[in-house]
């Protein structure tokens, strides 16, 4: 019976091995810097350069700084700090951990980024662990980070940053930015009862508290908003008899002043003067 039933295991066996989906491929980090994460098939895109230079970023000086120096520690190997960026919306806090990446990256050919979406948090402590161990090091930069999802979400990242029995990644910084210091939704707790959503408010809040560096990015003034606009009106080149007063109207028309409202100002001249842009 044994003798005849061998062939047939052997057959059904191959059968599953052709049915069975292959085994995914290792990551490559060796063709880009800069790479965007898909959760579902574990792959990694590669990502365009971030054009916009360090010093184009006007009025965050001492949040650039301090950035700039807790990322070189990583990069070198040193201790360092998973960074907080949080503040008002448009003051350049994507732009400036893309920006300092890129400065940093310039002399330090195994550092990459890795882009993660806010909805996809709770995958990552699975992304760690892909990247453990690796010979390169990786700033993972999750944008607009809050957890709209809930207690869930925050739990995963504390997992994550905390590593569990073996640790957080010694080749991993992450790097958040935020409208809110304490990552919390507004109106979070709707539809929850008291003591439920008292306890998800604790584990939500209690993740902040994982980031060893906060670094807060206030409202831009007016002085600011027209040095930032000078500057890149400088930079790329961009001449006109009224800059600051059609600025500032352009900053009215909007309602705000910050560095994003700066950046649209300048595009749109480079449009009217016929001047290309980076982004």
């Amino acid at each position: 019976m044994d003798a005849d039933l061998k062939p047939v295991l052997t057959r059904i066996a191959e059968a599953l091995e052709r049915l069975a989906p292959p085994a995914p491929a290792a990551a490559r980090f060796d063709g880009a810097r800069l790479f965007r994460h898909d959760p579902a098939t574990g792959a990694f895109h590669p990502a365009p350069d971030y054009p916009l230079a360090l010093e184009s970023l006007v009025g965050v000086e001492r949040q650039k700084d301090r950035f700039l120096e807790n990322l070189q520690r990583f990069a070198a190997g040193l201790p360092s700090n998973h960074a907080l960026l949080w503040g008002v919306r448009g003051t350049g806090k994507s732009s400036l951990a893309k920006a300092a990446f890129m400065a940093v990256a310039a002399d330090a050919p195994d550092l990459k980024l890795v882009e993660v979406d806010r909805d996809e948090v709770v995958t990552l402590p699975a992304l760690f662990d892909v990247l453990r161990g690796r010979a390169e090091r990786f700033l993972v930069l999750c944008d607009d980070l809050s957890f709209e999802e809930g207690a869930a979400a925050a739990k995963a990242l504390k997992s994550a940053l905390e590593g569990g029995v073996s640790g957080p990644p010694a080749n991993v910084l992450f790097v958040a930015t935020s409208n809110r210091r304490h990552l919390m939704p507004r109106g979070h707790q709707e539809d929850r009862g008291l003591v439920a959503a008292a306890e998800d408010a604790e584990e939500e809040v209690s993740v902040s508290d994982r980031f060893g560096l906060w670094i807060g990015f206030p409202p831009m003034d007016q002085p600011t908003y027209l040095a930032a606009v000078g500057a890149y009106a400088a930079r790329f080149g961009l001449e006109t008899s009224d800059l600051d007063r059609r600025a500032l109207q352009w900053a009215q028309l909007r309602g705000a002043r910050s560095g994003r409202v700066a950046w649209q100002f300048i595009r749109d001249l480079a449009g009217e003067l016929g001047k290309p842009l980076p982004l």
